[in-house]
């Protein structure tokens, strides 16, 4: 069976206030985010119809657009009850959230003081990326040859559309020579994350995980660096040199897609899933199923 178009779809998407027939949910050629990048987004996860971390993905989608100069016309608790909504008219229970904000075609010029903000939220099914035993292999990532930018050279704290340009590219790299995914080095040739998630490693039973101050805190990171701390292990954030990868023992990725995904191998680094990465990815699945007390996020 093929799988359908994202513009050719049953169901309904939320588009600025009212709930709208999915393929008539739709945008100008000339808006402005298409030509210059003007957009913020998040991604969410419902478990058991239930969107985990709901409120924290609000209002990181408002603050992401205050750094982008972009005022969402609705409050964060507004936003929140419309994802609830369009779960409900979509009858999904299990599946991905996408809420985006955008500058629209009022104007056409790099200065869009007189744009429109548009807001949409549209939901889907989407199961976990690998079966638990098929994670535990351990995915493979190729070192890409982009960098992430430096925090005084693009808005580094915001979930911003224009800044996933160099993930595409990462990417589509990295799957042409067979890899699942790519690690980012950043504008100082420091380890900084995958192409869609935040990335840990383990030594001595320590986690170590490279410090985000030019790439996103995520949420998920944030909630597994909570859960780690629960269970006793020690999390340094610090810088981390690409040659250090050769000494870790293990290796996994954290964000809302990946959820806790181990990591066999970043190019000519070598990792073997264990105890922290298996413990960690049952920790975090049984917290967002509700089968675990919420762990405070560091």
């Amino acid at each position: 069976m093929t799988t359908p178009t994202f513009d050719n779809r049953d169901g309904f998407i939320w588009y600025n206030g009212e709930l709208k027939p999915w393929r008539e949910s739709t945008l100008h050629v000339l808006s402005h985010a298409v030509h210059y990048g003007s957009a913020v987004f998040e991604g969410e996860r419902c478990y058991n119809g239930k969107v985990f971390k709901l409120a924290e993905h609000g209002e990181r989608l408002i603050k992401s657009g205050e750094i982008l100069d972009m005022k969402i016309p609705y409050g964060a608790k507004e936003l929140d009850d419309a994802v609830i909504e369009t779960l409900a008219a979509n009858n999904i229970t299990e599946g991905y959230i996408r809420r985006i904000a955008w500058r629209g075609s009022e104007m056409m010029g790099v200065s869009a003081q007189s744009t429109r903000i548009n807001v949409a939220i549209a939901c889907w099914e989407w199961p976990s990326y690998f079966a638990p035993e098929e994670r535990l292999k351990g995915i493979r990532l190729d070192l890409s040859k982009w960098a992430r930018p430096a925090p005084n050279t693009a808005p580094t704290n915001a979930k911003a559309a224009g800044l996933y340009m160099i993930c595409t590219l990462s990417k589509h790299e990295a799957e042409r020579k067979g890899y699942a995914d790519a690690l980012l080095l950043d504008y100082r040739g420091h380890v900084a994350e995958a192409t869609g998630a935040n990335v840990f490693f383990v030594k001595d039973g320590k986690i170590h995980t490279p410090t985000p101050d030019c790439f996103l805190d995520g949420i998920t990171r944030r909630t597994v660096i909570g859960l780690a701390k629960a269970r006793g292990y020690e999390v340094i954030e610090r810088t981390i040199m690409p040659e250090e990868m050769a000494d870790f023992e293990e290796c996994f990725l954290t964000g809302t897609a990946a959820e806790v995904t181990p990591v066999a191998e970043i190019g000519q680094y070598k990792f073997t899933p264990a105890t922290v990465c298996k413990t960690l990815m049952e920790d975090y699945m049984a917290l967002v199923r509700g089968e675990k007390a919420a762990v405070a996020a560091e």
